[in-house]
């Protein structure tokens, strides 16, 4: 996928999600407050918050466009990282602020000191059934686009939506069950809700927090490319790949062994190599560093091992103890001690 092609499509799933969620916070919003619903109104708060991040999101994806400069000379993709983490943020604070609400209703009407009322409105209840029918086909088609760009961003999205689902599914069963004559479990479902809410933020910040400190690539990655480059000529080990991601792009560093009696235009050209069957094989590939060494020589990895090792003890062999004088006879003087003479050491 071409990289102008790459952000229309994140922006489409931004632009496709903001609208949606302003639509269903204005209803949720107003249908939990006239239609006696706690857990519908914490849902549509839950949807206010989306419209504030998606805005956040698209107005990081619009800088994340900025082309490689000198100080950034692998562009400003990690923007898009930096945006599904103000996500998770906000998705953790709302969640806060929606179970802990949720909690105290729950337990006054549980312990009577409140009101129950007859429940939540049937406009209510559907209304939930709306949003979870919604957040389902949103799931889909941004889950779809995050495949498509490998954009952390959209994919966090894809993952809220996802969530938005349950926790629309959770509200109308609390809903249901209120209207049932078991008031207490509206506001009870809006904090099941929030625990929806919290567990999205959490995986949002941990993955984002994982892109943006360069975690290397997964096992199954590292296992293709030994398998693709086991193919060139000329390579007789991978021994190490570390990778490095900016935004969806990546930038490898190889090092593979090589025969150790071939001249350095040789071993020049297997890199080469190398670095062609990566970029035909890897799409969001910027740039491979290929490092090679004689096959058994140690790898930087455990080089450094070596290194941090602690030392050998130096410590001098004790020197054997010294042979018993003979025995003075009895009465003898004992010798004075006797210097060196000159000319002897």
């Amino acid at each position: 996928m071409e990289q102008r092609q790459r952000e229309r499509r994140s922006v489409l799933a931004v632009d496709l999600g903001l609208a949606a969620n302003a639509v269903l916070a204005a209803l949720k919003t107003t249908v939990g407050l006239t239609g006696s619903s706690p857990a519908l109104l914490a849902d549509g708060i839950n949807s206010l918050s989306d419209v504030v991040y998606y805005v956040v999101v698209r107005v990081f994806m619009v800088l994340a466009r900025k082309p490689a400069d000198a100080e950034h000379p692998y562009g400003h993709e990690r923007l898009e990282s930096i945006g599904a983490l103000v996500v998770g943020s906000f998705v953790v604070a709302t969640g806060v602020g929606i179970l802990l609400d949720a909690l105290r209703r729950s337990w006054k009407l549980f312990a009577g000191t409140e009101p129950g009322g007859d429940g939540a409105s049937e406009l209510a209840l559907w209304v939930a059934l709306f949003t979870v029918v919604t957040k389902i086909v949103l799931t889909v088609v941004t889950r779809r686009i995050s495949r498509q760009t490998s954009n952390p961003a959209v994919l966090a999205l894809a993952h809220d939506h996802r969530n938005d689902a349950f926790a629309a599914a959770a509200a109308g069963m609390g809903i249901f069950l209120g209207r049932t004559g078991h008031p207490w479990v509206d506001p009870a479902a809006g904090a099941v809700v929030a625990l929806f809410i919290l567990y999205t933020g959490i995986s949002i910040l941990r993955e984002s927090s994982a892109d943006l400190m360069g975690s290397q690539p997964g096992q199954q990655l590292a296992r293709d490319i030994e398998r693709w480059l086991a193919a060139v000529p000329g390579v007789r080990q991978v021994q190490e790949v570390r990778a490095h991601s900016f935004g969806p792009w990546l930038v490898l560093n190889v090092t593979i062994a090589v025969d150790g009696t071939i001249s350095v235009a040789a071993g020049d050209s297997i890199a080469d190599q190398v670095e062609d069957a990566l970029h035909e094989r890897i799409e969001f590939l910027r740039d491979v560093h290929v490092h090679y060494h004689p096959v058994g020589a140690p790898t930087s990895i455990e080089r450094a091992q070596a290194a941090a090792a602690p030392p050998a003890s130096t410590a001098a062999p004790s020197a054997p103890p010294a042979p018993h004088a003979p025995r003075a006879p009895a009465g003898a003087k004992p010798r004075a001690p006797t210097l060196p003479e000159p000319g002897r050491g």
